[in-house]
């Protein structure tokens, strides 16, 4: 390994470099291709379509997360990220998908126009990181982790207990026969248990694979039990062409531009609790002119999903937690994984292989990963001072409350306007905007607000 001042910026041997960039592809997989299933099927589109836009999705989001990794220019946080497409998007997407005057065409119109909206307000969003001390940002960062915990455990028992499946050419919701059965919850159980063994008896680069390794084993406990479904490997093609505008020229819908554009507004603040976090965990400063270069990614992320037939992108917040869990900070990992999901989206049966892996197998790395993640938020919610200023825990209590109603409750806005579902269904926002709002009513403003708000070392 090449020895540089920050590890973030450390190159590593080749091999490495595939195995730990395949690691982060697993984990963020099974998300990447969820949104152009569930938009494709929504849109009526045959299987081949649906296949193709998956295939445009994994293109281009080994491509944006080559560019926020290595950085270009302006763009990009040079630090280790993953992006895929937002599911913050899915519904205004399905609702643009169910009106009968719009069609794919329009999606991605009001994408490009969403995308360059983004860019250009990226300098001004960053500007917000002076409301972010630190009793937020843990706060913000515990809400996200314990978000993915529903995913991961959902992943545990099989997927989610509803499932899109195509019949007859519709998309449609059914229950899911195998969520919670015992052999899932036991391949579950088996890889959580060997990634925990991994970290604990074993050292070097192996250690630094374990979630890899876990995964392995699960699946290899998952084929022997004849559990792995490879159906359609070979009807798949070996080469596919990612071609701009491939459904024709986009067009442009005003309401939909403007929702796209609210889409994006909450994914940068989701961004910017995941790049603080991220900072925290590999030990670099996030500042607004860095969060603005990473914010600008996800605008541009969404103009090339316009172009080649993909939808809004953001960064992945479960690969934040992989972080974590291996302790790799270097940011060629992410551009190896970057180049490995371009090579998936040019080449379908890689793609295909890749989806074989039971969602039960990813649970049980979920749950380790996503857990990191809430960790890290308490981490840094424990250097807080409560003591002497009793009002943070006030901040912290209803923040994680109101950040928890899409989790427990997801009805619980179901009677509000249809706008404002893009705003309510995100935990994450809402926990961010009332730390946020909390934080100004109690603390105010102040410039040496992220010092004072640490807790003295006098402090218990």
């Amino acid at each position: 390994m090449t020895v540089t001042a920050d590890p973030v910026d450390a190159r590593l041997p080749l091999f490495q470099l595939i195995a730990l960039g395949m690691q982060h592809v697993l984990v963020m997989y099974a998300g990447a291709i969820a949104v152009p299933l569930i938009v494709g099927g929504a849109l009526n589109l045959p299987k081949s379509e649906i296949a193709y836009l998956i295939s445009a999705d994994l293109f281009c989001c080994g491509l944006v997360t080559i560019i926020q990794s290595l950085g270009v220019w302006r763009f990009g946080i040079r630090m280790p990220v993953m992006m895929g497409v937002t599911f913050a998007a899915v519904g205004p997407m399905v609702a643009m998908a169910n009106n009968p005057a719009l069609s794919i065409v329009h999606i991605f119109g009001a994408g490009l126009v969403a995308g360059v909206f983004c860019v250009l307000i990226s300098p001004y969003m960053s500007k917000l990181m002076r409301y972010f001390p630190p009793v937020v940002t843990g706060t913000v960062i515990t809400v996200i982790g314990i978000s993915l915990m529903s995913v991961g455990i959902n992943w545990a028992a099989g997927g989610q207990p509803i499932i899109g499946k195509l019949i007859n050419g519709v998309f449609v919701k059914i229950p899911n026969p195998d969520y919670g059965s015992p052999l899932a919850l036991g391949i579950a159980a088996i890889v959580l248990i060997s990634i925990l063994l991994i970290i604990k008896y074993v050292k070097g680069f192996i250690a630094n694979i374990s979630v890899l390794m876990g995964m392995v084993i699960g699946f290899l406990v998952a084929l022997t039990l004849g559990k792995i479904n490879f159906d359609g490997l070979g009807a798949s093609a070996w080469f596919a062409m990612i071609t701009p505008f491939h459904y024709g020229w986009p067009q442009f819908d005003i309401p939909s531009i403007l929702s796209m554009c609210l889409v994006m507004i909450v994914t940068m603040i989701e961004s910017t609790g995941m790049f603080v976090a991220l900072g925290d965990i590999v030990g670099k400063q996030v500042n607004h002119r860095i969060l603005a270069d990473g914010l600008r990614v996800d605008g541009l992320g969404t103009i090339l999903g316009g172009l080649f037939n993909s939808f809004p992108h953001t960064s992945f917040s479960q690969n934040v937690g992989l972080v974590g869990v291996t302790g790799v900070r270097s940011r060629f990992v992410c551009v190896a994984a970057g180049v490995i999901l371009v090579m998936f989206g040019l080449f379908p049966k890689m793609a295909h292989l890749a989806a074989s892996i039971p969602q039960f197998v990813l649970g049980g790395a979920g749950i380790v990963m996503f857990g990191m993640v809430a960790a890290t938020g308490i981490k840094i919610l424990s250097k807080v001072n409560f003591t002497s200023n009793s009002h943070n825990l006030f901040i912290v209590a209803v923040s994680i409350g109101a950040g928890m109603i899409p989790i427990v409750a997801p009805t619980f806005f179901e009677k509000m306007p249809a706008v404002l579902s893009t705003i309510f269904h995100s935990g994450i926002l809402l926990a961010s905007f009332m730390a946020v709002t909390l934080n100004l009513f109690f603390n105010g403003s102040g410039a040496d607000q992220r010092s004072s708000d640490y807790a003295t070392s006098a402090s218990p």
